[in-house]
């Protein structure tokens, strides 16, 4: 029996969503041979981590399932003591990068990472406080069933778990590193309010996030497929592929990861900036390591939060950041796509080296194409007016700080990649 790591990084109330995720913790236990960690990391208000608290007490206790609720004062502490016995240079810089004071994608799914590890598990399987699972013939539909199924296992081994297999025969022998699926139901990026305004500005600015020398034609066509998962749909019957799964095809709510990807190689750090966490899916893919793509797609939807004043300003800014990684990180991505072999080490685990090289590669790159991004934004939301014309407004006067941390951010990750091998060896183990 091995260990794996459940996990549901929150900020907001998610009582629900914890409930839910116990029922995927017992499915797992009652059908594999494993023993279920489910993490919870509640960065929430008091009030609401104490109604977690009682959520997670009135569980139902079942063998093999263990429940972890830690708030950040218990994370802060866990990364400290990692710190500390990994004697890394700047400890407070990584604390920062580790459990910044502002909201981020990236650094939430890094602690359960390295919880993981302390945890001695051996796969990470992520969901979100804003989803909920599909129920077919009246039962949830539980993507830990695909996960478990074929994570870690020799491609060649996998082949009997699956629906199809389009995987390179010479890529056999390699282990199934990532299995993911998607979402259905509302867009996974607030911005639909823009479509229903006007579609010819929700295109020009949703087309920013491809790389500046596309073609017109190319930058449609990402518009069309761009935020959508997998459409409406619900799941009527399994379906999975053994391949190299297309990084457009996955959510970061429903997908899991063997530890030899998120033990190499961490996630930016980048605060307040949607889409920070899935590097490793392009690193995954760009390395050839094999997949598992299923259909057991995740239910999404908006929060109250997000539908406030507050919470649009604030994931506005999430969006423009979005954009402005993408200078950097089209350009990582186009140099591992020509890396490819070359991005694994000589045990054919990711290399952290090359992926440090290409980025800090690109923070060396003009900004000109950023100041294009934030100048059509500006424009854009000013045809629309009212709340989008406010936060325009708002980001013109933030331009210069909004540029820097697009940098800045990328800079981040460089140094948290260093420090990454010596955190993990400092971890794993330390909550056995």
């Amino acid at each position: 029996m091995h260990r794996i790591c459940l996990s549901l990084p929150t900020d907001r109330e998610c009582s629900a969503t914890i409930t839910a995720m116990g029922g995927e913790a017992s499915y797992a236990a009652r059908h594999f041979d494993v023993e279920v960690h489910l993490l919870v990391l509640d960065s929430s208000d008091a009030q609401t981590r104490e109604a977690h608290a009682r959520t997670i007490a009135a569980l139902p206790e079942t063998a093999g399932v263990v429940v972890h609720h830690l708030d950040e004062s218990a994370q802060r502490d866990f990364l400290r003591g990692a710190i500390d016995r990994a004697a890394l240079p700047e400890p407070e810089r990584i604390l920062g990068l580790m459990l910044p004071d502002a909201l981020s994608y990236g650094a939430c799914t890094n602690r359960a990472f390295l919880i993981a590890a302390a945890l001695g598990c051996r796969s990470l399987h992520r969901r979100d406080s804003d989803c909920d699972y599909q129920v077919f013939d009246g039962e949830p539909v539980h993507p830990i069933h695909h996960e478990l199924t074929s994570l870690g296992k020799r491609a060649r081994d996998a082949f009997a778990g699956v629906s199809e297999v389009t995987l390179d025969p010479a890529l056999a022998d390699r282990p199934v590193s990532m299995v993911g699926a998607s979402f259905i139901g509302e867009l996974s990026v607030d911005i639909g309010g823009i479509r229903e305004l006007d579609k010819e500005v929700y295109d020009e600015v949703v087309g920013l996030w491809a790389p500046g020398h596309w073609s017109a034609e190319q930058k449609r066509e990402l518009v069309e497929e761009s935020f959508k998962g997998a459409g409406t749909l619900p799941f009527t019957g399994d379906r999975s592929t053994l391949t190299l799964v297309d990084p457009m095809r996955v959510d970061m709510s429903n997908i899991a990861f063997d530890r030899d990807v998120y033990e190499r190689l961490p996630l930016p750090p980048a605060t307040a900036t949607i889409g920070s966490d899935y590097f490793l899916i392009h690193a995954v893919y760009d390395a050839a390591l094999p997949g598992v793509l299923h259909n057991r797609h995740i239910e999404n939807y908006y929060t109250g939060e997000r539908r406030t004043h507050a919470g649009f300003l604030a994931y506005q800014t999430r969006f423009v950041k979005f954009l402005l990684s993408m200078l950097y990180l089209h350009h990582v991505y186009e140099r591992m796509a020509d890396a490819g072999a070359a991005l694994l080490d000589d045990g054919g685990r990711l290399d952290p080296a090359p992926f440090a090289a290409f980025l800090t590669e690109s923070v060396r790159l003009d900004r000109t194409e950023n100041e294009r991004r934030l100048d059509t934004v500006a424009a854009a939301y000013g045809r629309l007016g009212g709340k989008y014309a406010e936060f325009a407004r708002g980001m013109t006067a933030d331009r210069e700080r909004l540029l820097d941390e697009a940098a800045l951010d990328t800079e981040d990750f460089v140094v948290l990649i260093g420090a990454w091998e010596a955190l993990v060896h400092a971890s794993r183990g330390a909550l056995r």
